[in-house]
């Protein structure tokens, strides 16, 4: 697949973002202010969302039968992937054992 390079940079920046929207959330939550961190979650998915289609457009190459090149920089990008999914499940957890107030 041409430009592996740029199609991971651009899932870790995205899937960076997702992580910093959605602590950001979570701080917003905490200092009552629930319509910026309600803005900020919704903004965290959608990072996550477009980190997912880049994610899936190299699977994609590699289920129509193109050889994938494995590299760190590939392992790195589904790790922040992986990692951005954690925090988001891990903040909608803590979001609703604190109900608004």
């Amino acid at each position: 697949m041409e430009n592996m390079e740029l199609f991971c940079f651009n899932i870790i920046s995205q899937a960076g973002s997702a992580k910093t929207s959605y602590l950001n959330g979570l701080r917003a939550y905490k200092m009552k202010q629930f319509d910026s961190s309600k803005a900020m979650l919704k903004e965290g998915d959608a990072f996550l969302r477009e980190a997912h289609k880049t994610h899936m457009g190299i699977i994609s190459h590699e289920a129509s039968g193109n050889k994938t090149e494995f590299s760190l920089l590939l392992i790195h990008a589904e790790d922040q992937i992986n990692t951005a999914e954690i925090i988001k499940i891990l903040v909608d957890e803590l979001i609703e054992l604190h109900p608004k107030s």
